[in-house]
């Protein structure tokens, strides 16, 4: 299924083998109740076996009855997996709520008279709701906190300390008349290890909050939320407690909803008995999310009059807005009665009904609906989902009240993943793929497995670039956990608006007002709660990384290279030693050595954008790293050398990726080193990967990502194989085809590649048209691998045009040496010795790189080879 339930307790299992010794043990001793209806006894009282709460360090309480209707509490240890009898009334009661200190040392439980049928009695005039407290290691005294005609719940808080007994507790209780108390309670050692309760008579005690309606317990965190009415109006607030007897409202946050008529409700304080499900599937169901990313949403469905349709409002506080959504049922089954079921999955809130539809709420980025997941119909993944009520708990722990199991709720990325294979819909793909990514198990694995689904489907999608959105989901979710606010500063997504409406499903998305906190200090969670809120207050456009200034700057210096001019020696050097930097770090992550031909060559232009997007600031050098100035700039309090690093990982990630597809491509087709010689015909693996080439080309281009080393050399050397003359040319003239150095040393040289182009009238066509492609000064290089009079004649014009751009005629003799010259043609001979006069007295003009062995002498042996070839002699 869609969710992976992983259980962490189950009362059949951890509790009942355990119940059973402790039976068998009294019977051996001779206790009452033995003989051989002992085990019918026990199973007959299973009825009545359940969880009563789960506390802040995981342990279990629970209750259930003799065949005397002695209710028993006990204890299961989450960490030693290990049962403890806390206590035992003996009388026929029914528990409404019980909590248990940190030490094991007070019990407080709530219990009414039982009715007939085992169901708790309506509390009639005159019957009492008794809350105890009561001394437990050893049992000892029993001191009655409250006698009332109301129900009371109890809750110990536990506070995060040292391991060290505390020397004072702090219980609330909370009252069906709609306020919560805190009592500090004392205890004292006395004999020994008995633990006794200090001034039973007087416990000091406060009121912490009074008049609300809807109230929830967070037990990992210790917070409090409740809903009061002030003039109709709901107002969510949240008290958190902490270690000592202190206590802050931290926020207050109007609610558009309407509570006056929806009763009395509590969620979390303790265990909900099943029994009582029916009467709460009446309420509204309301929770309160949060996660370590500073994210709080508020889940809210009102009372369902109509199963004609189902509405339900998500308030994103962290971000400023609400999202309703309204979803036709049409027929309904006696399944959805039992209401709407709001899960905590971390980064997603799961909605759903089940038989009828799933909604996996993306928390983090709910501005488009193309990120959350929205399933409707006879969908198996409905079909799948637990059709029993869940109770949420704190975090992603939820408890099955009618097995009495206890569970983590997590994303099943195995099944999403096929699914994702499966679905036909762009919203759902793209939804899925960012489900899967954020699960965030076996990265490496999970990758390859949609590199392979991507490979086949490379042109499937109409709504976005299938390319585009992995490497950027996958290099986010690569970055993402390892500092907060990341989501604000890079891109988590390709896309900038969704239009397309999702099949079954109406949204209306509306500003809040943002929380109002109370208090000045933060730390932990409410720093970074207190972030977002800042940032949705003020960060107005977002600030999510983008390359544009990059962009410029990468044309201007392509522009520099292009003419000649080049920028300061120790900025550009500084660029090309970062991009070295991004490439030894992601070879040093590469764990099996790559197929693919990459990082074997000095591919300037894409170590140059690769510097441009994760290089150092150099001091004279106007241009700055966008990327790392961007996070220095947002991310205060890091350090440099911190965000240094992850700006590589980034990087490193981005170019890991791309050779990740490459790579599937060449294992899948089978390709070999060969590829990259010119003695043979393409054959249709080579057709195949030159097409993944080229979208991947097209992705990273319109965002403006770099690509690995030798990829635009390996590109343009498959379009020479794959693609007639007349495309490959509009290939290279429309910037599909990058010409490198490397590629065109590759078509041009016969002496060092045994199976280069040779020179046939159809390759010299071909080697002509790329030359006349290339900028001046590679050409130039290229040129002089060519052994034929055409780059010979283009070498000539080269070095004439340097030695005489500047060259002003001076006085000559009239008569002419011409000993020197073999041949009697006069402009030629005139010409020659100008050029060498020129190389005489300006060597520095001469010796330039690459041309030492470019002269007058042969200049003039070009010119004759070229009259000639021109005249046909």
């Amino acid at each position: 299924m869609a969710l992976c339930l992983v259980a962490d307790f189950d009362l059949r299992k951890d509790v009942l083998p355990w119940l059973r010794a402790q039976r068998a043990a009294s019977e051996a001793a001779g206790a009452r109740g033995g003989g051989p209806g002992a085990r019918d006894v026990l199973e007959n009282s299973y009825d009545s076996l359940r969880v009563l709460n789960v506390e802040r360090n995981g342990n279990i309480v629970y209750t259930c009855k003799d065949n005397k209707g002695n209710v028993f509490f006990g204890l299961y240890d989450y960490q030693t997996k290990q049962n403890e009898h806390l206590y035992t009334f003996e009388k026929d009661l029914q528990v409404i709520s019980c909590s248990v200190n940190r030490e094991r040392t007070l019990l407080a439980a709530s219990l009414v008279q039982a009715a007939k049928d085992g169901r708790r009695n309506e509390l009639q005039p005159g019957s009492k709701c008794l809350t105890l407290l009561v001394e437990i290691h050893p049992v000892n005294n029993v001191k009655v906190l409250k006698a009332v005609d109301s129900c009371i719940w109890v809750q110990f808080l536990y506070p995060h300390v040292e391991s060290h007994p505390l020397p004072e507790n702090h219980l609330l209780l909370i009252s069906e008349e709609k306020y919560i108390e805190q009592f500090h309670v004392q205890v004292i050692q006395e004999d020994g290890n008995k633990v006794v309760i200090k001034n039973s008579g007087q416990l000091p005690r406060e009121k912490v909050a009074e008049d609300f309606v809807w109230a929830q317990w967070d037990m990992s965190e210790q917070r409090l939320y409740y809903i009061d009415l002030k003039k109709s109006r709901s107002i969510l607030k949240c008290i958190q407690f902490y270690s000592n007897e202190h206590f802050n409202v931290m926020f207050e946050a109007p609610l558009d909803i309407s509570l006056s008529d929806s009763g009395f409700k509590l969620v979390n304080f303790g265990c909900d008995d099943l029994r009582d499900q029916e009467k709460l599937s009446k309420h509204l169901t309301l929770y309160v999310f949060t996660n370590r990313t500073g994210s709080l949403c508020v889940c809210y469905c009102p009372n369902v009059d109509s199963w004609e349709q189902i509405t339900y409002s998500v308030f994103y506080f962290h971000k400023g807005h609400s999202k309703t959504f309204t979803v036709a049922l049409g027929s309904v089954d006696s399944r959805v009665t039992k209401g709407i079921t709001f899960l905590n999955l971390d980064y997603y809130v799961a909605v759903y009904l089940p038989g009828h539809f799933f909604h996996l709420l993306n928390i983090q980025h709910p501005d488009l609906i193309c990120h959350s997941l929205f399933l409707t119909g006879n969908n198996e993944v409905i079909d799948m989902l637990p059709h029993r009520p869940f109770q949420s708990l704190s975090g992603t722990l939820v408890l099955d009240g009618g097995s009495g199991k206890l569970y983590r709720v997590l994303l099943n990325q195995s099944y999403l993943l096929e699914f994702l294979r499966d679905t036909r819909l762009d919203c759902e793909r793209m939804a899925l793929l960012h489900c899967v990514l954020s699960c965030g198990r076996d990265p490496r694995r999970l990758e390859a497995k949609i590199i392979q689904w991507i490979s086949e489907n490379i042109s499937a999608c109409h709504s976005f670039d299938l390319i585009q959105e992995f490497i950027i989901a996958s290099s986010y979710w690569s970055i993402y956990p390892e500092t907060s606010n990341m989501d604000k500063l890079l891109p988590y997504s390709s896309l900038l608006t969704w239009n397309t409406e999702i099949p079954g499903i109406t949204l209306v998305t509306e500003e809040i007002p943002l929380p109002l906190m109370k208090v000045h200090s933060f730390k932990g969670y409410w720093e970074k709660l207190n972030s977002n809120l800042e940032y949705a207050k003020y960060s107005k456009p977002h600030l999510h990384y983008n390359n544009g200034v990059v962009r410029r700057e990468w044309h201007s210096l392509i522009s520099e290279e292009k003419t000649g001019k080049r920028s300061s020696l120790v900025y550009v050097r500084n660029i090309l030693d970062n991009a070295i930097k991004v490439i030894s770090n992601l070879q040093a992550k590469t764990l099996e050595p790559r197929l693919t031909p990459l990082f074997q060559e000095e591919d300037n232009h894409q170590r140059l954008l690769m510097g441009l997007v994760s290089g150092l600031r150099a001091i004279w050098v106007l241009m700055v790293s966008e990327l790392k100035d961007h996070l220095l700039r947002h991310l205060q309090g890091v350090e440099k050398k911190k965000i240094e690093q992850m700006v590589l990982d980034y990087i490193s990630k981005l170019l890991d990726l791309i050779c990740q597809i490459l790579e599937a491509s060449w294992r899948k087709h089978n390709l070999h080193p060969w590829v990259l010689h010119f003695n043979r015909r393409a054959s249709a693996a080579e057709f195949a990967v030159f097409h993944i080439m080229t979208r991947i080309l097209e992705a990273t281009r319109s965002l403006f990502l770099p690509l690995p080393p030798g990829f635009h050399t390996l590109h343009t050397i498959l379009g020479v194989h794959c693609l007639p003359l007349h495309n490959l040319l509009h290939y290279i003239d429309n910037g599909v085809l990058l010409l490198t150095e490397t590629a065109v040393t590759r078509l041009m040289k016969v002496s060092n590649f045994l199976v280069d182009l040779d020179n046939t009238e159809k390759n010299e066509k071909l080697k002509f048209s790329i030359i006349v492609r290339l900028p001046p000064h590679i050409g130039q290089k290229i040129c002089r691998l060519w052994d034929h009079p055409m780059s010979s004649n283009i070498i000539s014009r080269n070095h004439v045009k340097r030695l005489l751009q500047d060259y002003s005629k001076q006085p000559r003799s009239s008569v002419m040496d011409k000993s020197s010259f073999s041949l009697e043609f006069l402009p030629l001979n005139y010409f020659i010795e100008i050029l060498t006069d020129v190389e005489s007295s300006n060597p520095a003009l001469y010796a330039f790189e690459g041309h030492d062995n470019v002269d007058a002498k042969f200049v003039e042996e070009a010119a004759l080879k070229h009259t000639t070839m021109l005249l046909g002699l």
